[in-house]
């Protein structure tokens, strides 16, 4: 790995960041009447995307918002100029990682338009999308915030488009709870921008059609379990190499569950082990050998049990040495291009580790990058990390290169071991692990016997 090729700011990225901010800053007062710090923002989107096929439409839509005749077409074209310039930051930033890391990848297959559902619903999403940005965030009240709620129903009682309906309504609660947005003290505005311009664009004809499936056989090697936690749901997500007859691919298999903001942890773990045996797997460190599982374009396993069976040992260090080098890696679906998404599994050996207040930096040749990503759900921290010699990990992106490690190795007692984030996600069998799931474990009890009651009710 050429850590050293991280180091040097890639082409154009700080540049189509600033042009990104500036919409987004306009956003914060609404699209109605826009001053002329905010035509200057509008009109920079528009000439960086001059020599596009969006073109056209963007330049409409600039001259239609300034004029104060915003249409939802022309909020979609906004949305789009947006997507583009981060879509290309995102492509920029992996080839450079690709790069570095001497790692090939798949071109994302020609896929036929998909079908319209639910017209109707993505009208009403729309709709109310168009008027938040009309609007402001310092213009939303609970008025306007409510005005989703029926259109979250609808969606999330459709299963093809019940992804929008959980993107709402996150993103609605959160607005709610910041109600009024004249008093709010500041506003997540890039945050809010992404959770916006993200709906608009699933909320177009087709966006949510149904993926291209295929299936893949092979021996599933993990490498390590990223924690997605939100208030109201958990995502386990494995990354692992799969040994395939046409050689080693780079894959990630999720399993997810509904959660309450009290539930916390630890205790998330036993939410998640119902629905897959992936997750026992990867704490005993063994393979699973995977026969016609069904996979996305984008490297996704769709985790079914019927297709796996657990194999021999295998430990994650050994895989990363041996295969993650040679490994392929899966495409980025057009929609997902955002430099937020990036996450690749990467091996680390040979730095220097320091620790200052928790914040904990790996020194490597050419580059000084910081630790960020621990959970409290594992035995994995800072500490740990601090004193380790290898790790397993996540680069991701925000601004600069950070690394969110998914194991280390690092010595424990006189001895060097690995020490996993996701340690406990199959069960704990050390007794910090233990302690810490007999605590969470009368709280999920509580939480399911309520539940059960409420539907019996």
């Amino acid at each position: 790995m050429r850590f050293d090729m991280l180091a040097a700011p890639v082409d154009g990225v700080a540049e189509a960041y600033d042009v990104v901010a500036g919409f987004d800053e306009v956003l914060v007062q609404g699209l109605l009447r826009p001053g002329t710090e905010q035509v200057a923002a509008l009109q920079a989107l528009g000439g960086a995307v001059s020599v596009t096929p969006l073109a056209g439409r963007v330049a409409e839509a600039v001259e239609k918002t300034i004029a104060g005749s915003i249409a939802e077409e022309h909020v979609a074209a906004l949305v789009a100029a947006r997507s583009a310039l981060l879509g290309a930051a995102h492509d920029a930033l992996l080839a450079r990682l690709d790069e570095a890391a001497g790692r090939s990848r798949e071109p994302w297959p020609v896929t036929p338009a998909g079908d319209v559902a639910g017209e109707n619903l993505l009208a009403a999403a729309r709709s109310w999308l168009s008027d938040l940005a009309i609007a402001g965030w310092r213009g939303i009240d609970h008025d306007l915030v409510s005005h989703a709620d029926q259109a979250v129903a609808a969606l999330l009682a459709e299963p093809r488009l019940r992804r929008l309906g959980v993107l709402l309504d996150g993103f609605a609660g959160e607005l709610r709870a910041w109600c009024p947005g004249a008093t709010m003290p500041r506003v997540p505005v890039r945050r809010w921008a992404d959770l916006w311009a993200r709906a608009v664009l699933l909320a177009q004809p087709g966006a949510l059609a149904p993926v291209p499936v295929g299936t893949v056989s092979g021996r599933l090697l993990p490498l390590g379990v990223d924690l997605h936690e939100h208030p109201t749901a958990v995502q386990a997500q494995v990354h692992a190499v799969l040994e395939t007859a046409d050689g080693p691919r780079l894959v990630r298999a999720s399993v997810s569950a509904p959660k309450v903001d009290t539930l916390v942890g630890p205790g998330v773990w036993q939410l998640l082990r119902v629905h897959s045996a992936l997750l026992g797997a990867y704490s005993e460190q063994r393979a699973m050998e995977l026969t016609d599982m069904p996979v996305t374009a984008g490297g996704d396993l769709i985790w079914s049990d019927a297709c796996a069976k657990a194999g021999e040992p295998a430990e994650s260090f050994a895989t990363a040495r041996v295969l993650l080098a040679g490994a392929t890696a899966a495409p980025v679906p057009p929609l997902e291009r955002h430099p937020v998404r990036l996450a690749e599994p990467v091996l680390v050996e040979g730095y220097a580790a320091a620790a200052q207040d928790d914040v904990v930096t790996f020194t490597l040749p050419g580059l000084t990058i910081e630790v960020d990503g621990l959970h409290s759900a594992g035995p994995l921290t800072p500490a740990l990390v601090a004193a380790s010699t290898a790790c397993v990990g996540l680069l991701r992106w925000d601004g600069r290169w950070l690394l969110q490690p998914l194991a280390v190795e690092t010595p424990v007692k006189r001895k060097t071991v690995a020490v996993h984030a996701g340690a406990w996600a199959g069960g704990a069998s050390d007794a910090a692990g233990a302690k810490a799931e007999a605590a969470a474990a009368d709280a999920v009890k509580v939480l399911r016997e309520r539940a059960g009651r409420l539907l019996r009710k």
